[in-house]
């Protein structure tokens, strides 16, 4: 889902310069939120076998879905990916389904399967930030927006639900409050769940704020431990609202704290305050146009990718370890961010240091 809503702004500059019907071609898992994404006016969901998911799929559900493309008559297909990942398999697929445009970033030149190629430079001349990376592919054909924020929908009229939800866990509207959101779908970004009820205590103690703690089905063994570690000002909310709800409860609170998941893109959707435990994976993915703090910390060497491309961004930007972040950091973050209201947007990459030069002989 975070992926896609870093697509979004591209896929609003398409939408405004060609003044096109857009549908999104994605992920079971990315699907919920493409609703709450205004300028999407459909979806085809196929869990591509190329990358990460939690389906096996097998070769006639591509064809299927080759098909089903086809069948849409649609005039062009514009591909978005992360540097990391071989765009490949979905240019074959446009190009099996016989769309008549087919854009890509690429670092091969793939001839006839790309009727718009552009070079991919990433990241061995350059990084960029996803959603610009996304934005420039869309540039490369035309398109443009004066919007580069991610445009998502809220539905206010849900808030007296929401708060009746919380409510029954323990929540009281009239105090202040904050989120916690510890789950996260890969081990490696982890952030202890110790130090989570460290944090949580000192936030309650030091700041007096509830702390709403969120996350998925998935998580509730995880959020409910957390929860009774910190005490009876915290709220273990993982698994009891809907999608929608989720999304306005980050957009109503005053602050985010949070793993690099979902829920700090959506934060930068809804203009909320964040402050990020960032495990030190892919810099592009750092929150867009938010105000907050990213705590960047290396993650172990045995949860570290063996993709190549990945294995040179580590080498090359993230050569310093970066210890996890203290509670004593993060709680003095959070005051900052509860109270001044003169702060800047966290920068758009996380690079912890400086590009290794090399050195040439004649310079030595």
């Amino acid at each position: 889902m975070g992926d896609l809503l870093m697509s979004a702004p591209a896929i609003t500059s398409l939408k405004e310069t060609f003044r096109c019907k857009i549908t999104v071609l994605t992920s079971s898992m990315a699907a919920p939120i493409a609703s709450y994404i205004p300028t999407i006016d459909d979806v085809l969901i196929f869990d591509v076998p190329w990358v990460r998911n939690e389906i096996e799929t097998e070769s006639a559900e591509f064809m299927k879905t080759v098909e089903a493309v086809r069948a849409r008559n649609f005039d062009g297909a514009v591909i978005f990916n992360v540097y990391s990942q071989n765009p490949f398999g979905a240019i074959l697929l446009t190009w099996m389904a016989n769309i008549p445009l087919r854009a890509s970033y690429s670092r091969e030149n793939l001839y006839n399967l790309l009727t718009h190629w552009l070079p991919d430079p990433e990241p061995y001349s350059t990084i960029r930030h996803q959603v610009k990376r996304d934005l420039d592919l869309a540039k490369f054909l035309g398109a443009f927006t004066y919007d580069k924020t991610i445009p998502i929908r809220t539905e206010p009229e849900r808030w007296n639900n929401v708060v009746s939800k919380l409510s029954n866990l323990g929540f009281d509207d009239a105090k202040p409050w904050l989120i916690l959101h510890p789950g996260v779908s890969e081990a490696k970004r982890e952030y202890p769940k110790e130090k989570w009820i460290d944090l949580g205590k000192r936030i309650v103690r030091e700041l007096n704020h509830q702390v709403v703690i969120t996350g998925a089905s998935r998580d509730t063994g995880l959020v409910a431990s957390i929860a009774t570690g910190i005490g009876s000002k915290a709220i273990a909310a993982a698994g009891k609202l809907t999608l929608a709800e989720f999304i306005l409860l980050i957009h109503q609170t005053p602050l985010v704290i949070s793993v690099n998941t979902v829920t700090v893109h959506i934060a930068s959707a809804t203009s909320t305050k964040a402050i990020v435990l960032y495990a030190l994976t892919n810099p592009q993915h750092s929150p867009w146009k938010t105000i907050g703090r990213v705590f960047p910390y290396t993650i172990e060497t045995s949860f570290q990718s063996k993709n190549e491309v990945l294995k040179f961004v580590r080498q090359k930007y993230m050569n310093e370890h970066c210890p996890m972040p203290s509670s004593d950091q993060i709680v003095a973050a959070a005051f900052e961010l509860l109270t001044d209201t003169k702060l800047s947007y966290i920068p758009e990459l996380v690079l912890p240091a400086e590009p290794k030069k090399s050195v040439s002989g004649d310079q030595r």
